[in-house]
């Protein structure tokens, strides 16, 4: 893969890099330095899931030639460039377009103690009445149908510090770089006859932008009273240098005591919930919410 910088000078660019952990670093690098050249090419085939050319180790002149920065290729997470250095992706990179990129998710059963999963289910069942309908950051009509509850301290404390133990994990086996973690959101959800919710990221707003992880937790009163339900997540593809959702998805069960993490930018839905006695005791019941760098 070779990429063109729009500079037809050799000039001196400020370049901050932008590492796993939230480390940045600032070196002045000339324009058409091969060094630059590669850093960018690695932040390209990233974003196309090129991994054969990821595996570098840069070592970079730092402090007037005095220290030397060296970090593996997989650490790069960003490049900033001050005069701007844009890029022209070869043809190989423009049929990138056409490629799907696979969307991956975890899923954990009993993920609460069989007594929690009680008392869960107990309290949710005395709070029906303070269950309220949901809606969306965009204020879509029709885009959604549910009840939730935005504040139950009694369990969110619990299934918050249960997650945040096991994020370090969660980031190793969905192939995101560490982050630092700001917040931990969470809504207890309700899904009864009829309910759903149409394709959308959870991300794709200016107030959700730094939401990483989503997860689900998914319980229900046994035996299970209601079908359907499912979430479906999908795979992503690259249009006009742009996330869009393809037509290929991963359909994940709601299992009762399980939870679910994948990355919040990928498109999902949830199919309509059939619970025949309408009973909200019978719902279809989450606690979901996401990870925040």
């Amino acid at each position: 893969m070779q990429l063109v910088s729009q500079q037809f000078e050799s000039k001196d660019v400020k370049v901050q890099l932008l590492l796993t952990g939230g480390h940045k670093y600032t070196v002045y690098l000339k324009s058409d330095a091969p060094v630059l050249n590669s850093l960018l090419t690695t932040i390209v085939a990233r974003a196309y899931k090129q991994e054969s050319d990821l595996q570098n180790l840069f070592q970079i002149p730092i402090n007037e030639g005095r220290s030397v920065l060296s970090f593996p290729s997989e650490h790069l997470i960003g490049v900033v460039t001050e005069p701007p250095i844009f890029v022209q992706q070869s043809e190989e990179i423009q049929l990138q377009n056409d490629y799907i990129l696979a969307s991956d998710y975890i899923q954990i059963d009993n993920f609460l103690k069989p007594e929690e999963h009680k008392h869960l289910i107990k309290y949710v069942l005395e709070k029906e009445s303070a269950f309220l309908p949901s809606n969306t950051s965009t204020n879509d009509i029709n885009y959604r149908q549910s009840m939730v509850i935005y504040s139950f301290p009694e369990f969110s404390e619990l299934i918050l510090k249960r997650i945040q133990a096991m994020i370090p994990d969660i980031m190793s086996k969905l192939n995101l770089p560490s982050f630092s973690v700001s917040q931990i959101e969470s809504q207890l959800t309700a899904h009864n006859h009829g309910n759903y919710y149409k394709i959308h990221n959870d991300n794709g707003s200016p107030e959700t932008a730094t939401r990483e992880i989503t997860y689900v937790y998914y319980f229900n009163r046994e035996p299970k009273q209601f079908s359907g339900g499912e979430l479906l997540i999908y795979d992503s593809k690259i249009e006009n240098n742009f996330y869009v959702n393809a037509e290929s998805f991963k359909t994940i069960e709601p299992r009762n005591n399980s939870i679910v993490f994948f990355i919040s930018r990928y498109m999902h839905e949830v199919k309509p919930v059939i619970c025949p006695s309408k009973a909200f005791a019978d719902s279809r019941f989450t606690i979901n919410g996401w990870i925040r760098r």
